[in-house]
C-alpha cells in the first residue's frame, strides 16, 4: 500500500474572487463561510501550510444580522496610544453604525490562524459598505451563503 501526501505547487494555485452579499446573513455565519473561503478549505488542492484561498469581496456590509443580544452584548475594544484612559469600548451597535466594514473584518480575521499565513489570507478579504464595489475588472463570482435554520 503507498500512501503519498498531497502538497500542491505554487502554479498549480488558481485563486478565484467572489462575491458575498451580506445582506441579512447572520453575523457568525457570514465570517465563517467567508474564513474557509480565504484559507482555500473548499477546494480540493487545500494544505494547511499553504495559502490557497480565494480572494473575497464582501459588499452591503452594513446589513448583517446580529442575533440576540449581541447589539448590546458584544463589546470591541481597542487601545489608543498606551496611556491611562486609552483603552476605548464600543458596543456592536455603535461599531456597525460608524464602521460596519470593520466589524466584519475582525469577525473574519478572529477565525483565521494568528501567524504569518493568516495575515495572508487576511488581505485577500475585500469589505464595501452598500452594493457597489470597485473589482469588476477581475470579474468575481457570487457567492451564496448557506443560511441553514437551527429549528
Amino acid at each position: 500500500m503507498n500512501q503519498r501526501s498531497y502538497t500542491p505547487k505554487r502554479d498549480d494555485i488558481e485563486r478565484d474572487w467572489l462575491v458575498v452579499d451580506a445582506e441579512g446573513i447572520t453575523f457568525g455565519r457570514l465570517c465563517t463561510e467567508v474564513a474557509r473561503l480565504l484559507t482555500g478549505k473548499h477546494k480540493p488542492t487545500y494544505a494547511r501550510h499553504m495559502d490557497a484561498g480565494d480572494f473575497v469581496v464582501i459588499v452591503n456590509a452594513e446589513r448583517v444580522v446580529l442575533s440576540g443580544r449581541k447589539h448590546e452584548d458584544k463589546i470591541y475594544y481597542r487601545n489608543t496610544a498606551q496611556r491611562p484612559g486609552g483603552l476605548k469600548a464600543e458596543t456592536a451597535r455603535e461599531l456597525l453604525a460608524r464602521q460596519p466594514q470593520k466589524l466584519v473584518e475582525r469577525g473574519v480575521k478572529g477565525m483565521l490562524p494568528k501567524n504569518r499565513l493568516g495575515r495572508r489570507q487576511f488581505r485577500k478579504l475585500k469589505v464595501y459598505v452598500g452594493p457597489e464595489h470597485v473589482h469588476q475588472a477581475q470579474q468575481p463570482k457570487p457567492w451564496a451563503v448557506s443560511e441553514r435554520s437551527s429549528a
